[in-house]
Parts: structure tokens; sequence; C-alpha cells
């Protein structure tokens, strides 16, 4: 397959999943906005915290997987392999569902009463959810590998319809609670595996043979083709090899988590104000929501990176590092200039609380998620270049420091300790990571450049 039918396929696939994930972040801003206005404060707010503990699990112990699967089987069919090993992948994620039942078994009564409110009925839904979540993610990332972007998309929108229509139920007085409202959450990702089937039918009818037979050409022809059979012997993926991949992978999806919810947290245990967590939750939703859109790139960017890096080599790599890096500055600018502009009046509105709202502490998080964003776009090239290590090590301490400031009194108040501390964490994060890529890149030209004795020795 020829860079230009890459790039067009990898664009073309990135289109229709952000078509299907934007409508899912608006369909999730929508679940909460209204759950917020069907609720009162204090059970608006076990939503938003079981939402916030959920996410953080279900992100650290299944993405992780998601990932490995995307990076694995793109790797693998952009060296022309067909049959990919699901064996390892599904083992791992078997084992971190277990261990979460295991622990959540345990932890029952501190979750039950110090978390979610003393409600038994949340404390299910967080169970049920989050091990129908495992086949979710398991299904995202053998969809994202094989570049079945179209059906990704529909996954996750028939998620957010599930997860709307309880909420909806609600204030139509079909149905009436919390544990209505919260029911969505247990059920959407169930419902939404109806679509995987789709993709099975597609590769049914794709047509086999000749496109195979270009990729494993354009393999061996391209510019990081030397050495390719050595590749293809070393592609299987062993038990330890991915458990390793997969734990790294966990300390960053842990550390995006925090930078996501350590706020909500954090407030939720230390405020006065029982209902202060779930503002905080609500002006997180600014960066959320696009974070959620994001996932639609993310999720094409990790096997077309990887592809790349296999068949085009380092210059179509770094071209499409730099053209997502442009449009998400483009687009994060755009945000915090609109959030100073409207922000107070539509964050209120939408919520039904009677907040004042800071326009300027809210472009701070405009101008964060911008910088959480490129994050995500130079953490994919450094996992597409086996640098999960060394970003992990970008996120946790980003995330460390995150945490220590939200736990000192430096700002008194907490909801603009959470903006402030949100921005210079992300502005961090995002500064180590290209750090990192640069010196990937440096390192990968300077092999380029070297004899061949010299990259031999390097492999």
């Amino acid at each position: 397959m020829s860079a230009s039918s890459q790039t067009r396929s990898y664009g073309s696939g990135a289109r229709i999943l952000s078509i299907g994930i934007a409508a899912t972040g608006l369909l999730t801003f929508a679940y909460f906005s209204i759950a917020s206005h069907v609720l009162n404060s204090v059970e608006a707010k076990r939503i938003d915290v079981l939402w916030s503990v959920m996410f953080v699990i279900i992100s650290v112990i299944y993405r992780p997987v998601e990932q490995l699967l995307s990076h694995t089987i793109a790797s693998r069919r952009a060296r022309g392999h067909r049959r990919q090993e699901l064996r390892v992948p599904l083992a791992i994620q078997l084992g971190f569902a277990l261990m979460f039942l295991v622990a959540a078994l345990v932890l029952r009564g501190a979750l039950t009463n110090h978390v979610l409110g003393h409600n038994s009925g949340l404390y299910a839904v967080l169970v049920v959810a989050t091990l129908a979540y495992a086949a979710s993610y398991f299904a995202r990332g053998w969809l994202a590998g094989h570049e079945y972007f179209a059906t990704y998309g529909g996954l996750v929108l028939m998620e957010a319809l599930t997860r709307l229509c309880f909420v909806l139920a609600v204030a139509l007085d079909i149905a009436s609670g919390q544990l209505a409202v919260a029911l969505g959450i247990a059920a959407a990702p169930l419902l939404s595996l109806l679509v995987v089937p789709l993709a099975f039918l597609s590769r049914e009818r794709e047509p086999r043979g000749a496109a195979e037979i270009e990729e494993v050409d354009a393999a061996l022809a391209g510019p990081a083709a030397e050495g390719i059979q050595e590749a293809v012997a070393a592609d299987e993926l062993s038990l330890q090899r991915g458990s390793n991949f997969a734990l790294v992978v966990s300390g960053i999806m842990l550390a995006e988590q925090t930078l996501l919810n350590a706020a909500v947290l954090t407030v939720n245990a230390t405020a006065l104000n029982a209902a202060l967590a779930g503002i905080v939750f609500n002006v997180l939703l600014i960066a959320r929501a696009p974070l959620q859109l994001f996932q639609a790139i993310q999720t094409s960017l990790l096997p077309h990176l990887t592809g790349l890096e296999a068949t085009q080599g380092h210059r179509a790599f770094a071209s499409a590092i730099r053209v997502t890096v442009l449009a998400i500055a483009g687009f994060a600018l755009a945000v915090a200039f609109g959030l100073l502009l409207v922000g107070p009046f539509v964050m209120s509105h939408l919520f039904g609380q009677h907040f004042h709202y800071n326009r300027f502490g809210l472009a701070l998080i405009g101008l964060g998620m911008g910088f959480h964003l490129a994050s995500g776009a130079l953490n994919q090239a450094a996992l597409a270049r086996e640098r999960a290590r060394a970003a992990a090590g970008c996120w946790l301490l980003a995330a460390l420091l995150f945490v220590a400031w939200m736990l000192t009194p430096a700002v008194p108040g907490q909801l603009l300790r959470t903006e402030i501390g949100y921005l210079a964490a992300t502005a961090l994060l995002a500064l180590s990571l290209a750090l990192l890529y640069r010196r990937g890149a440096a390192a990968r030209l300077a092999l380029a450049h070297a004899p061949a004795t010299e990259r031999a020795s390097a492999r």
C-alpha cells in the first residue's frame, strides 16, 4: 500500500470514527446534564463519583489490552500476517477482570459506605459495569487493529445511546430515582456489543489476495524494511511480552485518569460542601468530552503509526504526528476563546446549578485539554516505537505532581486549584513527551544514515 493510499485510508477511518465518537461525547455530556436536572445535587454527585471511579478502573486495567491488541494486530498486518494471535491478550484481559472482581468483593464495605454514599445498588452497578467493559474494550482493540473504524464508532455510539435512554426514562417519569439513572452505566457496555457481529460480516466480504500481497510488498520494500525478516520472526506475542506492555500502559492509563479524576475524588473527600465535587466534575467535562472525541484519533493513530513505522519510515511517521498536533493546537485555542466568551453562561444552563463559574478558570481547563490531547498523540508515537516505559515515566510524574498540588492549600478555592493544577500538569506532560519524541526521532535518523553493519548491531 502506498504512502498516499495509507494516509487516505487513515484519514477516512479517523473521520468516520470521529463522527461516531463526537456524537458519543455529546450524548455523554447530555447524560450528565439531564442527570443533574432529574436528581438532587447529592444524588447527581454520587453518579459523578460512580462514573469517575469506574473509569479510573477500566482505563487502568482494560485500555492497555485495547492498545496491545491494536498495536500487535496492526504490526502483524503491516508485515503480511493474516492470522492474529488473540490468546495472550484474552488471558491478560480475563486476569485483569478477575483481579478487579476479587478486589471489589474484598473492598465492598469501603466502596459502598465511603465512596458511594452507603448505596449498595450503586456498588452492584459498579461491579457489573466494570466486568462488562472487559468485553467492550477487547472488542475495541480488535476493531482498531483491523481498522474497522465504522464498527468501532457504532459500538461507542450504541453505548452512549443506551446510557442516555435510562436517564431519559427518569426525565419522562417512566422510571425514577438515582439507581434507574445509574443502571444505564451498567447496561451500556453490554448492549453496545451487539454491533460487533457487523465487523465479522465486513471481514467475510473483504477481497483477499491482491491487497494482502501489496501490503507485504510495501513492508519488504519500504524504508524501514532493513531486517524485516528478523522482525517477522520475532513478531509472535508471548505472555511475558504482552503482560509487560499491558502493565506499562496501565501506568499510563492510571496517570491519565488521575489527571481527570483525582480532583473530583480529593474534593469529594475534603470539601465541606457536599455538592462541590459535582461542580469540579462538571468543569472537567470540558476536558473529558474532547478527550473522548480524541479517542477516535488515538484509536486510528496507533495502528496507522505502527504501519508507517513498518512500511514507510520516519518521514511519513513525523508528518502524521505534526499534522495531528497542529490540529489539536488550533482546536484548543478555539475552545479556550469560546470559554472566555460564554463559558459561565453555558455551564450554568447546562447543569442547572446555581454556581458562579469563573470564565478564566474555564479557559485554563480548555488550554489544559489541548496539552492533554497533544500528549495523547505523542504517547501513541511512543507506543508505536516501543518507548512505552519512558512515556509511562512522563505520565506518572505529571500525575503525582497534580495530586500533590490538589492536597496543598496553596490556592484556597478547590475549584480554582483544580483549574490551575490541570493546566500546569498537562503542560509539563506535553513538554516531557515532546522531548522524548524528539530524542527518539533523532536516534532514528542517525540509525537510518548509519552503515548497514551498525544498523544490524543496533537491532
